[in-house]
């Protein structure tokens, strides 16, 4: 098992920065891909961003040029920096890590981002 804890959401003005990280602990041999994925209220969960275990990214058109995902393998931890931030990035914001040569994806408990004035 994957255990997976999210942390730096908060209250953010439009235009303003944020830092998730997401620390993984427990059978952390298992993971490949790690990412993050949001829902708003009253929309269906969408992915965000992901990562490889080599580093590869991949964004939603949306954040493309102001989010940023990282990994730290040494600290077992994954992050996203969100730049430029707008009223409908607010979300409940949860990382996720894929099991290597499996189906299996293994969940945080969600952070939330809230970007108002």
């Amino acid at each position: 098992q994957v255990q997976l804890v999210e942390s730096g959401g908060g209250l953010v003005q439009p235009g303003g920065s944020l830092r998730l990280s997401c620390a993984a602990s427990g059978r952390i041999f298992l993971i490949s891909t790690m990412g993050w994925y949001r829902q708003a209220p009253g929309k269906q969960r969408e992915l965000v961003a992901t990562i490889s275990s080599a580093s590869s990214t991949n964004y939603e058109n949306t954040v493309k040029d102001r989010f940023t995902i990282s990994r730290d393998n040494a600290k077992n931890t994954v992050y996203l920096q969100m730049n430029s931030l707008k009223p409908e990035d607010t979300a409940v914001y949860y990382c996720v890590a894929d099991q290597h040569f499996s189906s299996t994806r293994y969940w945080g408990q969600g952070t939330q981002v809230t970007v108002s004035s």
